[in-house]
């Protein structure tokens, strides 16, 4: 069997989410550009895009691959 692995969340995490949800912003917004970013730096990429789920992903991934 396949151990499971614990998260790591803290109050700042708890936090962050907390403001999100009570901002206007929900599904876009100021801290998406932040989260790419910090993506982009821990990986070493030049860039890095948000999608709203795993399905999104590979469907951004066949759009680029097919361009």
């Amino acid at each position: 069997m396949i151990p499971y692995g614990h998260q790591w969340i803290d109050e700042a995490d708890i936090q962050a989410v907390v403001d999100v949800l009570r901002s206007d912003w929900l599904t876009t917004g100021p801290k998406i550009p932040e989260f790419e970013q910090a993506v982009a730096d821990y990986v070493g990429a030049k860039y890095a895009v948000a999608v709203s789920s795993g399905t999104a992903a590979l469907h951004a991934t066949m759009y680029a691959l097919d361009s």
